[in-house]
């Protein structure tokens, strides 16, 4: 493989390993590199991103490498925040919030048998925006994630706890459990708008 697409390879890498980071260590192991290779690797991009006029930089802090944005344009990033746009949810993460958080913890497979459809992106927003979090691992073939509300969730709607969400009436079906937390959350919907 050139260096050009070792490059590609671990920008990609590092991209996807998110707020985590990744170690040299997994490098060497993924790229099935040598050590001194990755290094000259990370070299060669951090270069790239200091003396080119990019948005994103790499940071080691320990032993983990971090692609993150660079620090001169932090006013662009908080006006990105503090827009409006930003905050609003689709009706499919509305729904699917609903769902997480009347019937947590729960699978994105029955979150899906629910809502009768695929459900990956809603969630994957959900996650991002942390309303939602992981909640442990189901047991069972595969031990799928389980999710549940976070304290942000709690934050956004004004919730000192979960057992503020009003009450399900007793003795509805899974479609009325729908309805009634498509209700709670379309006034939140209004809101920012």
């Amino acid at each position: 493989m050139e260096l050009r697409e070792l490059k590609a390879v671990t920008e990609g890498l590092l991209f996807v390993s998110g707020d985590e980071g990744i170690s040299k260590k997994q490098l060497v192991r993924l790229l099935e590199m040598d050590a001194k290779t990755v290094d000259h690797i990370m070299e060669e991009l951090k270069y790239d991103y200091e003396n080119v006029e990019r948005g994103i930089t790499i940071i080691q802090s320990k032993d983990l490498y971090h692609l993150t944005t660079k620090p001169e344009h932090t006013s662009y990033y908080q006006k990105l925040m503090e827009s409006p746009q930003s905050s609003r949810l689709s009706q499919a993460a509305l729904e699917t919030l609903a769902i997480i958080a009347y019937q947590q913890p729960i699978t994105r497979a029955e979150i899906e048998e629910i809502r009768g459809v695929n459900s990956d992106r809603p969630v994957q927003t959900l996650l991002a925006r942390a309303l939602v979090e992981e909640a442990g691992r189901k047991e069972g073939v595969g031990r799928p994630i389980m999710f549940g509300t976070s304290k942000d969730f709690l934050t956004y709607f004004g919730l000192k706890s979960i057992e503020e969400l009003p009450p399900l009436p007793e003795g509805i079906s899974e479609e009325d459990v729908e309805n009634e937390a498509d209700l709670f959350f379309e006034r939140f919907k209004d809101l920012e708008e």
